[in-house]
């Protein structure tokens, strides 16, 4: 995913003016309007346009935006930091006219409104409470998704300081993380949202949760997958082994003839849920090294006992063919 520089969409500076960066806006939305503009690539262009009004415009939005760009660090680069995205407290604001058709790397960091905080049912409550709904996502480890756990999380919600400048100011929340809890669902914080005028009660604040990072395991909605090590004899003869999971180690069977890529599933062993994930092992193919003059010497004896045995016979089967 490519970092979007959205004030270089629309040509202003990074300090341009509300006023600046309408002005921008909608001269390039009339030179690249498909009704306009008939020319391949003015649709595109003329969405990235949108996309990036979209966020400009909005001082809450363009705040988050530019902290997560300083996060980020080197435009060019196509692996931001996990964090990049996380813990941004903003308004559950309408998206415009662009609505669905925004670029990845707006929907990793904005999302999507919860639902319910939109539309005829929203104005509806609207009428009783005038607090508004802000969002975050937040990462947690994902060891607190099978236990449970307490955690201190901090937000950054943009705020206007007293010059009038929008500036994110942080806050403090301790937040119950439930067993089960699963990338992408989101946690209801009722009262935590933006306030009203008066007496008027809160918002709710939805938290939207991530992984960060396992260091062993991969997330597949609540399956996980890890790849594991077996030595060339274990995977040709099969083999019982010793194989982590978040709940502890367990002793897990190699069939005989297990090759590279071969998934072994370990039923419930996933996220806890009704009913719980699954974990699979990969097996990964792994030749120990001969750094022994014993092990020298199996190595050898294992290359005699297939002598003659051509393992790239396919290789040149097909460049023949080809």
């Amino acid at each position: 995913m490519k970092f979007r520089d959205y004030y270089a969409t629309l040509g202003v500076a990074r300090d341009a003016s509300a006023e600046d960066i309408k002005r921008a806006y909608r001269r390039l939305a009339r030179q690249h309007h498909p009704d306009v503009n008939r020319e391949p690539g003015a649709e595109d262009r003329f969405k990235e346009i949108g996309e990036a009004y979209e966020v400009l415009k909005d001082p809450e939005k363009r705040a988050v935006y530019d902290q997560a760009g300083r996060r980020w660090g080197d435009p060019a680069s196509e692996t931001p930091p996990p964090d990049w995205n996380a813990d941004f407290e903003f308004g559950d604001a309408e998206f415009g006219a662009l609505h669905g058709e925004f670029s990845e790397f707006f929907r990793q960091l904005f999302g999507q409104p919860p639902r319910g905080t939109h539309g005829p049912r929203a104005t509806a409550r609207s009428a009783h409470r005038a607090g508004t709904d802000h969002r975050a996502r937040v990462l947690i480890d994902l060891e607190d998704a099978f236990h449970g756990a307490t955690r201190t999380i901090v937000l950054q919600a943009p705020v206007h300081g007293p010059d009038g400048a929008m500036r994110l100011h942080e806050r403090r929340l301790e937040v119950q993380i439930p067993r089960g809890v699963r990338p992408g669902q989101l946690l209801r914080l009722p009262g935590q949202g933006g306030r009203g005028p008066g007496d008027v009660p809160a918002g709710d604040l939805y938290l939207e949760i991530e992984f960060r990072p396992h260091p062993l395991y991969e997330v597949h909605g609540r399956d996980l997958s890890f790849e594991l090590p077996v030595a060339p004899w274990e995977a040709a003869l099969g083999a019982t082994v010793s194989a982590p999971t978040p709940a502890g180690a367990v002793e897990l069977r190699v069939p005989a003839g297990a090759r590279p890529g071969t998934r072994l599933r370990l039923r419930g062993r996933g996220l806890p849920g009704d009913p719980p994930g699954d974990l699979y092992a990969e097996v990964a193919l792994t030749a120990p090294a001969a750094d022994t003059a014993a092990r020298q010497s199996a190595w050898r004896a294992l290359a005699q006992a297939y002598a003659g045995v051509d393992l790239r016979a396919s290789l040149r089967s097909d460049t023949a063919s080809a």
